[in-house]
């Protein structure tokens, strides 16, 4: 347990703390119960809630108990972005969102044991409250000033706030509290925007009695490239697998810049120290390998989804370009990967295949595609075109329904035969 502020702090993890000293001595001292929230604002959790889920495993790995706080009430509210006012939710999606979020969290954490997870929803002591009673017992701990100086409440003053997002912190910090009171909770964490609504919290527990009690936030993600970290082509990187599939998941970690991808070693890997250092060099000696990428994207695939995913995933990044058989790949691994590619669909019959080369976009004319098979720089299923005007077969149908084109190393594409 000595050990793992360093740990933390060597992988760039810790951006603010109420006490680094103190936080230090709490975690040495024995078992701490912490607490980590996420709100269900859309169906799944995403890569930039990543962090937050693996700093809850490797608190639980050092010995200390978890508390995944999924807010069935915050959700209902929304911490207030600088963009503007969020649109509310249903109840009943939430609460859909809620256990969808729920089940996902599940495969990070044990449940079992003296340090064995507990998943929390803030609605359960937050539908008691009624509103005089959540005015006199936690407004009445806020002053108004405080809340103005937070840098998104000032930020939205002039385009307007309602005062639904502007009471989120005090709903927040009640959370803090509750954990405290109930289960013994005395350590939060969360990203670095969340710092304001945190110490809030902080004080929010000293203030009616309790503590000490500690916090610390991560750093947020960036991308040297100056994108937004957990954004593909497709948008937003899920990790639910119906809305990001396991493989554009390991292509999502696998197309990581150079410039980023040590970092993303130390957020993301549980890997030590020293295999982040090899790595780490070979980015610098050899960076065509992408050693480093493979490996964070292994793990991470792995981790999140499972190994056979993750299987999947790499023999489909080889068999895409020739290096693995397309015929071993399952049906949603195979769609996926042409999906990141480019799929386009035919309906009845496919034409002859330069057609298909030109229809599915890898080359610009007939012309072309003629001249890329007479070149010997064609592919059906890794096969070499010969004749431009052959048919694909019934057998070259992979799931009885897929083919997959290339012209020379890299440039590829899948079409769906639609019968």
């Amino acid at each position: 347990m000595t050990d793992l502020l360093d740990d933390l702090t060597w992988r760039g993890l810790l951006q603010d703390s109420t006490d680094p000293d103190a936080l230090r001595a709490h975690l040495a001292a024995g078992p701490v119960t912490f607490y980590v929230g996420f709100d269900p604002t859309a169906p799944s959790l995403h890569v930039g809630n990543l962090m937050q889920v693996l700093m809850a495993r490797r608190l639980q790995l050092a010995g200390h108990r978890p508390l995944l706080l999924v807010g069935g009430a915050t959700g209902q509210i929304g911490d207030p972005k600088e963009a503007g006012e969020r649109s509310l939710q249903s109840r009943d999606t939430v609460a859909d969102w809620v256990d969808r979020i729920r089940q996902q969290l599940s495969p990070f954490v044990s449940y079992d044991g003296p340090a064995g997870a507990t998943v929390v929803n803030n609605l359960d002591w937050m539908a008691r409250l009624t509103a005089v009673d959540f005015l006199r017992d936690v407004g009445k701990h806020f002053p108004v000033n405080r809340m103005l100086a937070r840098e998104v409440v000032k930020a939205r003053l002039e385009s307007g706030i309602s005062f639904t997002e502007f009471s989120y912190q005090l709903l927040q910090a009640h959370d803090y509290f509750a954990l405290h009171r109930a289960r013994g909770c005395t350590l939060q964490f969360g990203g670095s925007d969340q710092w304001g609504n945190i110490t809030a919290g902080v004080d929010y527990v000293r203030r009616r009695g309790g503590g000490p009690v500690h916090a610390f936030t991560t750093p947020l993600v960036t991308r040297s490239d100056g994108t937004k970290f957990g954004k593909s082509e497709g948008g937003a990187v899920w990790l639910d697998r119906t809305m990001t599939s396991p493989y554009a998941f390991y292509q999502f970690w696998i197309q990581a810049d150079d410039r980023d991808v040590v970092d993303y070693l130390r957020y993301f890997s549980f890997r030590s120290a020293a295999d982040i250092d090899e790595l780490a060099r070979g980015v610098r000696e050899q960076p065509a390998a992408r050693a480093a990428q493979r490996a964070l994207a292994q793990e991470l695939t792995t981790l999140v989804h499972s190994a056979r995913d993750c299987a999947q995933a790499v023999a489909a990044s080889q068999a895409l370009f020739g290096r693995g058989a397309l015929a071993d790949l399952d049906e949603d691994t195979l769609r996926a990967a042409l999906g990141e590619a480019g799929l386009t669909g035919v309906d009845g019959p496919p034409p002859p295949v330069a057609a298909l080369l030109r229809q599915a976009g890898v080359v610009g004319s007939m012309n072309e595609a003629r001249r890329a098979i007479a070149d010997g720089g064609a592919y059906l299923n890794n096969t070499r075109l010969t004749d431009p005007e052959a048919v694909p077969a019934a057998a070259d149908l992979l799931h009885g329904r897929y083919l997959v084109l290339r012209r020379g190393k890299r440039t590829v594409a899948g079409v769906e035969v639609r019968s």
